[in-house]
């Protein structure tokens, strides 16, 4: 159970790129949530998520695992879920949904500034996590930044 968790239903044990297959994989549940349920249950879910993940890393940590193995991506759950709600007002959905997956690849993969100072020096699951979900504030910030430009650069469309 704690694999099929920590893997987000085995898209973790991609052999290319795993975190982007799981920030896609994730992608889908994250955008039914906040469409069927809001913005508010997709907070929440993003919440209880990552304090789960946060303990189950911890425990799969301490059986002598290696830190933030590459098949882990729940973290990538959580980040794409917060970029998300962070960037819920966007009205075009396919506007959301690229610029929120490319945003939260850039921050993840790059890892700038304080993102990367959690990933280097948080250990345990709170790291794994919490890169993610600073990532995903920042890509969420960006996604709605574009979108304001490009309603100011487009208005009569």
């Amino acid at each position: 159970m704690r694999k099929i968790f920590l893997t987000f239903f085995y898209s973790g044990l991609f052999p290319k790129a795993p975190g982007t297959i799981g920030t896609l994989a994730s992608l889908p549940f994250g955008i039914f949530i906040l469409s069927y349920f809001g913005v508010l249950t997709l907070i929440l879910a993003t919440a209880a998520i990552s304090i789960i993940a946060i303990k189950e890393i911890d425990k799969y940590e301490a059986l002598g695992f290696e830190h933030d193995d590459d098949s882990i991506v729940i973290d990538e759950t959580v980040g794409i879920w917060l970029t998300l709600a962070v960037a819920y007002s966007i009205t075009d959905i396919w506007f959301l949904v690229i610029s929120s997956f490319l945003f939260f690849r850039i921050f993840d993969i790059l890892k700038p500034s304080i993102i990367g100072k959690i990933d280097r020096n948080v250990s345990g699951g709170l790291g794994v996590v919490g890169d993610d979900l600073v990532a995903g504030f920042f890509a969420g910030l960006m996604s709605q930044f574009c979108w304001a430009l490009f309603q100011k650069l487009t208005p009569f469309m």
